[in-house]
């Protein structure tokens, strides 16, 4: 039997621009089903969870990666994560302190439970399908909590949907330049930007579907949506593994964001000042 290759895409610009557009198109295609078509919480999560098991069945039994099977497992997860945060937060009552609370416990717990089990909470190179489980689960958990976490930031500090935008594009980039700048942990790292882009792509869904007496641009949740959608479908193929492109300049736009740290690193000394 054949070595399976990885199952998830290298980590590249491309990577974090399309998980931006997806949770973008979570959060809108999220709202779609709870409010504009006003089937409730309860119900919309139970039709996007049930998405997510088919998508990830689909995932886990592949033997390769195949791009557009990984992020329709990544778009599944962003929608059950928007309506399982709403729910937790507004009809449970635990509000969006108490919602993304239990939510932080949650996923720590699910990270915990995953590094007792295999070793490790791998990010990349995966291909055992019990990782890949907690791969998804993850996923999902860290897609809900970053919901909370935009709703709170967005209506409790009053801070609104641009200035959310703002902390959490900031929060981004600070974790790069801890990426390039430092050795704290490259998987902490990743699962820190993991959450943090799905409240920025929140933002940026809620920004585009909101009315204006709200902050928003009032597009609807319908158009903005299939407006997304095949924004996703123009860019996923980019995430496809291959050879290096021959073209120079999309080899470094789409060259693992590892390779530029370690050129950062091997840059030598300015040259000492005459007379030193």
């Amino acid at each position: 039997m054949g070595k399976i290759a990885s199952k998830v895409p290298q980590i590249t610009l491309a990577f974090w621009i399309i998980k931006i557009c997806a949770t973008t198109l979570g959060e809108t295609g999220g709202d779609v089903l709870s409010m504009t078509l006003n089937l409730g919480y309860i119900v919309s999560t139970a039709i996007f969870f049930g998405l997510f098991l088919i998508a990830l069945i689909g995932q886990v039994s592949s033997t390769s990666y195949r791009p557009f099977v990984y992020w329709a497992v990544i778009l599944t997860t962003t929608t059950a994560g928007t309506t399982m945060s709403d729910y937790l937060d507004r009809t449970a009552g635990l509000g969006y302190v108490g919602g993304s609370l239990v939510l932080i416990a949650a996923l720590v717990a699910i990270l915990a439970l995953w590094k007792a089990s295999t070793g490790s909470v791998a990010f990349k190179g995966i291909t055992d399908p019990k990782v890949e489980v907690f791969y998804w689960i993850t996923i999902l958990f860290s897609n809900t909590l970053g919901t909370a976490l935009g709703d709170f930031v967005a209506d409790t500090t009053g801070l609104g949907y641009e200035g959310g935008a703002l902390v959490f594009g900031a929060a981004l980039t600070l974790i790069a330049i801890a990426y390039f700048k430092t050795r704290i942990s490259r998987t902490a790292l990743f699962w820190m930007a993991f959450v943090l882009t799905r409240p920025l792509g929140a933002m940026l869904g809620d920004e585009l579907t909101k009315s204006h007496a709200l902050g928003g641009l009032d597009l609807g949740t319908i158009r903005s949506s299939l407006v997304i959608a095949l924004m996703l479908i123009a860019l996923i193929p980019l995430t496809a593994q291959r050879r290096p492109a021959r073209d120079s300049v999309t080899r470094r736009l789409f060259e693992p964001v590892g390779r530029l740290r370690r050129s950062w690193r091997r840059r030598p000394p300015g040259p000492s000042p005459a007379g030193a």
